[in-house]
């Protein structure tokens, strides 16, 4: 039995990705391709609602898909700690409906973090260099923040990292104590390193996205999981064995 998906922010580039993953696919039916144009009320003929939008919009689009007892996978950068701790405070009180949200639908992404947030605990000083394409409208990206937001939960036992002189603005902007550098540029999809100094030594894990096609197995894996998510789940790692 096929799931009917209403894409939101189907005209842009991650939109029209996931409309054609869904089109190709024999689990999933697209039902309503919506733009900024339409009215919200047209995913309503949806099971389950993917929202590709920008940060302004992201969240409007998922209260009132929660609203009406719609599951939701987010796609969009810019959903930080607080807005996801407002929507989980929201979902505790409607039973049966989940909203998925994935800051980087790239596998090898989700693991580059995932041996970042093993690595921080041996080392004190840390800073991430995130580079995306000019037109990206939101920077740190929903990346960087999750994997700073990560390397500060596997440092809580231990403290901050050193980050000197983080008053400055060239230092880039702190996330749970983390340094991000945000680049803009014309020919980049994206790319993501995490710098770690340690005594006579640095350690660079690095992640670089050559193409949208990269995102695809995560599109299709947490299109699976939204459909019977419930409460609020936030990260592809959440959805893979990294054990």
């Amino acid at each position: 039995m096929t799931t009917k998906v209403a894409v939101v922010g189907a005209t842009g580039t991650m939109g029209r990705l996931v409309s054609r993953l869904v089109d190709a696919s024999d689990d999933f039916e697209l039902v309503a391709s919506l733009s900024s144009k339409d009215p919200l009320s047209d995913m309503l003929v949806a099971e389950v609602v993917v929202d590709v939008t920008l940060p302004g919009v992201s969240q409007s689009v998922v209260d009132f898909a929660v609203a009406n007892g719609l599951n939701v996978l987010v796609g969009t950068s810019g959903w930080s700690s607080d807005r996801i701790i407002s929507l989980e405070h929201l979902l505790a009180d409607v039973d049966g409906v989940g909203v998925v949200i994935i800051p980087n639908f790239s596998i090898g992404s989700v693991l580059a973090t995932s041996f970042a947030a093993t690595a921080a605990r041996f080392y004190e000083s840390i800073e991430i260099i995130e580079a995306h394409k000019s037109s990206k409208v939101d920077s740190p990206s929903g990346t960087a923040v999750r994997t700073a937001e990560l390397i500060g939960r596997s440092r809580a036992a231990i403290g901050p990292v050193i980050a000197p002189h983080a008053d400055q603005r060239a230092r880039g902007q702190q996330v749970a104590s983390v340094p991000i550098h945000s680049l803009r540029m014309q020919g980049v999809v994206a790319k993501q390193d995490v710098v770690f100094g340690g005594t006579g030594e640095t350690l660079t894990l690095s992640h670089e996205t050559l193409s949208e096609t990269s995102y695809e197995a995560g599109i299709l894996l947490a299109l699976a999981a939204v459909r019977t998510a419930e409460g609020v789940t936030v990260g592809l790692d959440r959805l893979i064995d990294l054990t």
